[in-house]
This record gives structure tokens, C-alpha cells and sequence, in this order.
């Protein structure tokens, strides 16, 4: 598999280097192991292995015993990584210890926050920082795999994008839509009935940067809108589902819409899992290259600006800004376009966006451009390969 430089890097190294324990939360195979593989560790441990998982649910106190066993025949505050935390929550609070009496610094990672979202589980408030790795960034990708069809077609996990061969990546992406659902879902017991949670997966994997629309879904479905929340918030939870909600307040008397979106968080997972085959319409790509857009904005301000929301804008006659964000009470307007050649006539919402809000450095457009376009006098065209531009932007706010 070919080794991508990951940009959080350094951000976990510098929390490291003052003293800071790590919890690394991310869907499977985003990288998370991989990406820690290339630190040193004192002890690592797999809570992945049945056998181990059983010894510590059985008796949690027992990595504390045997943390400071070690600590003493080494002299030294232990620097120890556990994978997959979420599957033996308990730990924590023994964890939280072992860092009050500078016995461990850790590094701790989850596939799945649902258990770790528990009111009864510690997070170690002020002890731990917690740090998410998604799919693989634009500027994570080396320029020789930067095919923007590929990338809309099979998603950007890094062990797909590595695979040279389609037909197989095609089948890692099936086995990791089916595996998931069996580990994620049916061993940890969150839905009764499976085929119900199936069939809501498939719609809603299809509806994946849709406006939602509950009573038309929980008919679909053929499940209640309660029961369909639920199923929403396991999406969230499992870290396959990002929500995003709309730009609610406005200045004049334009109504707004409130429903929100939801992005599954890998484009090659979405098409798996909505059981669509490779060979997809201009339309849908088009669909596909705003999620694109959305996914990489969103994974980039969680590292680069976390305060920073990624939004959209929608009122009720159908005017729409794809995504807004929202950085110190300021907005910066992205349309997104399925063209290589952009003009003027694109950039209507985006101006009439502007002229309502507080937008300090105007709109985007991003587009398929090979170079960055001045379109109008507040609006730049911008090409998807620039999209990091994004982050000099809004530090301008």
C-alpha cells in the first residue's frame, strides 16, 4: 500500500511533545493505524483482539496493574497506544488516573463515538485532545492520482485510491460496506432489525447531500421518523455520516429553509452502499463533485480552523449557496460547478448572497477551471485542486 504523508501529523506531534494525551477518532481504514505506526511507542495494544478486549472488560483495573509494573522497571513515564478504545469504553477512567500520576502519556483511537458519547463514559476532560482523521485530502494525494472522476467514483480511503486495479477496488469497497455493517452495526447490537437499518442505508446513502426530507424517507423506509432519527445519529455516530445544517438567520424577510443534509463521509462508500455500479450520469457526477467539495472543506477546516462551520444557504424559492462557511460571525459563499470554463452568469446567488451577509473576502465558485478565474468583482472561480486556498481566506476574517 503506498504511505500518504497525512497533514495531522504535526498536530499530533506537537501535542505529544507537550505532554498531551491523543484520542484520534475516524472511520475504518481513513488511516488512523497506519498513521500512528510511524511514532514509537512503549506498548501498543489492540483492543480488535477478542481475547485481549474480554481480559480488560473482565477487570479494567488490570491495565493500570500492568502499566505500572512497567513503569517502574523502566524508569520512565510510559508513552502507550491503544487501538480502538470505543471497544472497552471502561478503561478510560483507569486511563485518567495513569495520566494524573504521570505514569502514561496515550494515544487513543475509535472507529465508532457512539459508546464514547455515553454520559457515563469519561473523556477525560482537560487531560485528552481530540483529533478526527478522515479520508484522504486533496493536497494528501500525490498529483500523479489526482483524477477527479476516479475520485468521485471510489472515494478517497486511502487503501482504495493505493489499489491500482478497478475491478479490485470495486470489491475492497463491497467488502468494507458489508464488514462494517456486520462489525458497526449488527455485533454491537444497535438495531433490532437489520433489514429495516439495510434498506434506510441504501436510501439513504442514494439521498447522500439531498435535503432531507423525514416523511418522505420514513415512508420509503417504511419506518417511523423517530426510528429514523435514530438511524441518522448510528450514521453520526459510527463516524459514515456527516450532518450538516443550514444557515437559519438572515437580514431581510427571506424564508429560509431548516432541514439538514447529510454527507456519507467517502464518496466510494456512499455508491457502494446506494448499490450503484461504477458507470455513473453527468448529472449525478456533477451531485457527487459538490459532496466532493463539501467532504474536503469540512475535513480541512477540522484540522486547519475547527471553529469554523461548514453551512449551506437555501430559501423557499429555490435560491441556493452549496456551502457557506461560518468562521467569527463571517461567512465565505462556495457554489459549486460541474464546468471547466465558468463566467459570470454563475456567480447570481453568490452576489445576492453577499449583499445580505457579512462576507469579508466575497464568494467562490469552485469549478474545474485548470486556473483561478476573477469572475465578477466579489467572485472567484477557483479550481478544485486549490480548494486549501480556502483556509488563507477566511484567515482574513
Amino acid at each position: 500500500m503506498t504511505s500518504y504523508i497525512r497533514t495531522l501529523r504535526p498536530e499530533i506531534e506537537k501535542h505529544l511533545a507537550r505532554g498531551k494525551s491523543i484520542l484520534l477518532l475516524g472511520a475504518r481504514q481513513t488511516g488512523k493505524t497506519t498513521l500512528l505506526s510511524t511514532f514509537e511507542f512503549d506498548l501498543s495494544f489492540n483492543l480488535m483482539d477478542s481475547a485481549l478486549r474480554r481480559r480488560y472488560e473482565a477487570r479494567p483495573e488490570t491495565l493500570g496493574q500492568e502499566l505500572r509494573a512497567a513503569y517502574e522497571k523502566n524508569n520512565k513515564i510510559l508513552r502507550v497506544f491503544i487501538d480502538e478504545i470505543q471497544k472497552v469504553p471502561e478503561l478510560l477512567d483507569n486511563i485518567q488516573i495513569l495520566i494524573d500520576e504521570k505514569i502514561a502519556q496515550f494515544v487513543l483511537t475509535g472507529s465508532s463515538a457512539r459508546k464514547l458519547r455515553s454520559p457515563d463514559i469519561n473523556w477525560l476532560p482537560g487531560r485528552i485532545v481530540k483529533l478526527q482523521l478522515d479520508p484522504l485530502l486533496i493536497s494528501e494525494i500525490p498529483k500523479t492520482e489526482l483524477n477527479l472522476e476516479k475520485l468521485l467514483i471510489y472515494g478517497q480511503l486511502p487503501g482504495i485510491i493505493s489499489e491500482p486495479d478497478e475491478a479490485n477496488k470495486e470489491i475492497d469497497l463491497k467488502s468494507y460496506v458489508e464488514i462494517y455493517l456486520e462489525e458497526e452495526i449488527r455485533i454491537e447490537a444497535l438495531v433490532r432489525n437489520m433489514g429495516d437499518f439495510s434498506r434506510f442505508l441504501e436510501l439513504a446513502a442514494a439521498e447522500s447531500g439531498y435535503l432531507i426530507n423525514m416523511s418522505k424517507l420514513s415512508s420509503d423506509v417504511g419506518i417511523n421518523q423517530m426510528m429514523l432519527q435514530k438511524f441518522f445519529q448510528i450514521l453520526e455516530d459510527c463516524l459514515i455520516a456527516k450532518k450538516i445544517e443550514p444557515i437559519t438567520e438572515t437580514k431581510t424577510r427571506r424564508r429560509l429553509l431548516q432541514s439538514n443534509k447529510f454527507i456519507i463521509f467517502d464518496l466510494g462508500v456512499r455508491r457502494i452502499a446506494a448499490q450503484e455500479g461504477p458507470k455513473l450520469s453527468m448529472k449525478l457526477m456533477g451531485h457527487l463533485f459538490e459532496q466532493f467539495v463539501g467532504l474536503q472543506l469540512i475535513n480541512l477546516l477540522q484540522q486547519k480552523a475547527p471553529e469554523a462551520k461548514v453551512k449551506f444557504w437555501l430559501d423557499s424559492n429555490g435560491l441556493e449557496i452549496d456551502w457557506v462557511i461560518e468562521y467569527r460571525g463571517q461567512y465565505l459563499p462556495i457554489e459549486v460547478k460541474w464546468t471547466d470554463r465558468p463566467d459570470r452568469s454563475m456567480c447570481k446567488a453568490c452576489e445576492i448572497f453577499i449583499s445580505e451577509y457579512d462576507c469579508p473576502v466575497g464568494g467562490v465558485i469552485v469549478c474545474q477551471t485548470p486556473m483561478d478565474m476573477k469572475l465578477s468583482e466579489h467572485v472567484l472561480g477557483l479550481s478544485w485542486k486549490n480548494l486549501t486556498d480556502v483556509c488563507e481566506k477566511i484567515s482574513k476574517f
